[in-house]
């Protein structure tokens, strides 16, 4: 992924020399778990530790001749360890080391991802009590509705956010997995307590059965559940963006002091951030199919998973752990127009009250059918001739026969739509106790 993109920690993650670091920690605790089981002298390990360097411009000079990066790799640390360089990759293939290595890397990339969810419901836990009774219109269809708040809509992205959650600790479980079993999966050349011995050392669980590789459904798992963060992610900034339009206006990222929005037109503020994330949230979906793809390898295993994985395994979760992080500062320096939230509110001159005048009715012993039509004709009446609809239902005879002044007036309260909140919220633990959260 390029840099622009890019986080210093999880780039650190997914950088060459993590990957040879890890490719060399794994050689050593073979090695370790060899002398344990009597194979290899415990002295020859501790002068192996001793002596083993990594010089990674060596083993790409070497991969040049190979063009087999374990077998540069092996070489290179074999260069600068004399006799005792015939105990490195004892009883290995290739893809012990290296989908070993790419589970400690997911992890480590998953346990990032992790907490950076937890530190975005942080704020949404924080913002959505802040907002609780910011009242704002609802829409469906793009058309005004009912009252909403902001608080409400924070509230549901943060229940939102901790599924995600809860689905990425399942798949740090999934894909914490390691495999020691050589060529086939068949344990011919390693005795099958090397896996256990290693996996115990590196914090990972063997895989029960395998071939000469991990499966790579755990790979599409962990996939499919980062394109389903950005996906919630493209969604919060795609509101975002609509509610910033000029003809709205009810939020606006922050603007900061010497920013400039267009090159041609000096008055323009954009919701460029949103928009960015909104993208990349397009780039990590379609990096689930290949990911799908790459679980149907011919027999033991075929090397066409390995190039796509170079792609889109660090990508993803480089752009994911991005967006996260860009996404929280765009809240933290949101900025909530209320007084352009309640304009917008009373635009429709009391039409969000249409339901509740029928609602009422109805309690009076109309049908729904008859009690839906006086409702209506005056919401036309008022929408049409723009007129304040509680007047409007004050004046109509008809439904002057069954509510009283009195009661239209408590009709069109705001309050009814604020009644509710300590029960929608009561359900939710804004408290960041619970797990990762508030972290």
């Amino acid at each position: 992924m390029i840099s622009r993109y890019s986080l210093p920690e999880m780039e650190k993650i997914w950088s060459e020399e993590s990957k040879f670091e890890k490719w060399l920690a794994i050689e050593l605790a073979v090695c370790d778990a060899w002398a344990e089981l009597g194979r290899i002298p415990l002295a020859a390990v501790q002068r192996i530790k001793a002596k083993v360097r990594l010089d990674l411009n060596r083993i790409k000079e070497i991969e040049k001749t190979t063009r087999h990066d374990i077998l540069a790799f092996v070489r290179g640390i074999n260069e600068t360890l004399g006799a005792d360089s015939k105990f490195i990759h004892l009883g290995l293939t290739s893809s012990d080391v290296k989908d070993t290595a790419l589970a400690l890397q997911m992890r480590d990339a998953v346990d990032l991802i992790i907490n950076d969810l937890g530190r975005l419901n942080k704020v949404l836990a924080a913002q959505a009590v802040e907002y609780k009774e910011t009242i704002m219109v609802g829409r469906t269809h793009g058309v005004h509705a009912e009252p909403v708040t902001w608080g409400l809509k924070l509230a549901i992205w943060y229940q939102e956010v901790k599924r995600h959650l809860a689905r990425m600790k399942g798949v740090r479980e999934t894909i914490n997995t390691g495999q020691f079993s050589g060529a086939v999966g068949s344990y011919a050349s390693l005795d099958p307590r090397i896996e256990e011995l290693v996996c115990r050392k590196l914090g990972l669980e063997p895989a029960v059965i395998s071939n000469q590789i991990l499966q790579r459904d755990r790979h599409a798992d962990l996939l499919n559940n980062l394109a389903l963060i950005a996906a919630s992610l493209e969604k919060f900034t795609t509101e975002i963006r609509n509610l910033q339009r000029t003809d709205i206006l009810e939020v606006e990222e922050g603007f900061r002091k010497g920013q400039q929005g267009s090159s041609a037109m000096p008055h323009k503020k954009n919701p460029i951030v949103c928009e960015r994330i909104s993208g990349l949230a397009r780039v990590v979906r379609s990096y689930v199919i290949p990911g799908l793809e790459n679980i149907a390898l011919w027999h033991e295993r075929d090397l066409t998973h390995s190039s796509v994985e170079r792609i889109i395994i660090p990508d993803s979760t480089i752009l994911v752990n991005y967006m996260i992080n860009k996404f929280r500062l765009v809240l933290d320096e949101l900025v909530i127009n209320k007084d352009k939230m309640r304009d917008n509110l009373e635009r429709t001159h009391g039409l969000v009250f249409s339901q509740h005048v029928m609602l009422a009715l109805i309690n009076k012993g109309l049908t729904r059918e008859k009690a839906y039509q006086l409702a209506q004709c005056g919401a036309l009446k008022a929408w049409d001739q723009a007129l304040s609809y509680q007047e409007v239902i004050k004046g109509d005879p008809e439904i002057n026969q069954y509510l009283s002044t009195e009661e239209i007036r408590n009709i069109f309260d705001y309050n009814i739509f604020l009644k509710e909140l300590d029960y929608i919220y009561g359900k939710l633990d804004l408290s960041g106790k619970n797990g990762e959260e508030g972290a």
